[in-house]
């Protein structure tokens, strides 16, 4: 007996950690690691553990939120990809809300934290990327579902991530980490249009109007394709040398691209969202490294 109350107790836990999806949390530490990186001197360690912490947290939620609403709308039915816990039934609907209200509550409380060591318009930010964060599928007209998804992804997960981690930092803004900003932001755009290219189909059937369901097959393929040359582009932009480390990543980025120029969908496009993933993250790596050099 106790052997199965620990194999349901691993069971339960597993579940609930493919619920928030790790393979989007690259995304969170990216813009944290580029921007503390591009502090150089001025880093500091409790703020920059604050932003990823937040950033952790609000990745989570979003994702517990997505799966929630979804759920309760039938839309993640017959969906490939990630478990989706609602839609599954291995978990109430009410139990997975409450999962992403309290990764919403951990976020605030620790961006309270940080704005009390920084600066207290923080708190206005924080607010916006929860707002972002619950109307992406969530309410009753929810973003996500009129194709403004991958634009909140860019600002939210890319832009205000670097940017006010940085400036929580430094208490400064400038050319170098403006630029720095949009690689995060293109590659965790990218990330989700990926996610919605091997989804379009079914979207389209359910009534969701995502970014690539409007832009249809080929114009969904060639935006992740813009995204990825806009990442090294807007890296050579910083003013940086040493920001070109980032080419390395070149041949991962290549081989995405190729797969999805190449037609791969449905199913074939779920390898593909583990490499982005790693992508963004080996690509922070080396753009941190150069950014602090």
């Amino acid at each position: 007996m106790p052997s199965w109350h620990n194999y349901s107790r691993r069971h339960l836990i597993n579940i609930w950690i493919q619920g928030a999806r790790p393979r989007t949390l690259p995304a969170a530490i990216a813009p944290v690691l580029v921007a503390t990186a591009a502090a150089g001197q001025n880093w500091r360690p409790l703020h920059a553990l604050l932003a990823l912490f937040v950033s952790l947290t609000l990745q989570i939620a979003v994702n517990y939120s997505n799966d929630y609403s979804d759920g309760i709308r039938g839309t993640d039915d017959n969906r490939v990809g990630p478990i989706r816990i609602t839609a599954s039934g291995l978990a109430p609907a009410h139990t997975v809300k409450r999962a992403a209200i309290l990764s919403f509550a951990a976020a605030s409380i620790a961006g309270l934290f940080l704005a009390s060591l920084s600066s207290w318009w923080v708190i206005l930010i924080g607010i916006a990327s929860i707002a972002a964060a619950w109307g992406y599928t969530g309410g009753k007209n929810p973003y996500g579902y009129k194709g403004f998804g991958e634009i909140s992804a860019f600002i939210f997960f890319g832009v205000v991530a670097t940017l006010g981690t940085y400036y929580v930092q430094t208490m400064q803004i400038n050319w170098m980490i403006c630029a720095a900003s949009i690689p995060m932001g293109a590659l965790s755009c990218a990330l989700l249009a990926i996610n919605n290219l091997r989804d379009r189909s079914r979207d389209a059937e359910v009534g969701k109007r995502t970014l690539a369901v409007r832009l249809g097959d080929l114009g969904s393929r060639r935006f992740v394709i813009g995204l990825l040359l806009s990442a090294y582009i807007f890296a050579a932009l910083t003013g940086k040398p040493w920001a070109l480390l980032s080419l390395i990543t070149i041949p991962q980025a290549y081989a995405i691209a190729r797969k999805v120029l190449n037609g791969a969908s449905g199913s074939e496009l779920i390898p593909l969202l583990a490499k982005t993933g790693q992508l963004q993250l080996v690509f922070a790596i080396a753009f941190a490294l150069g950014l602090g050099l």
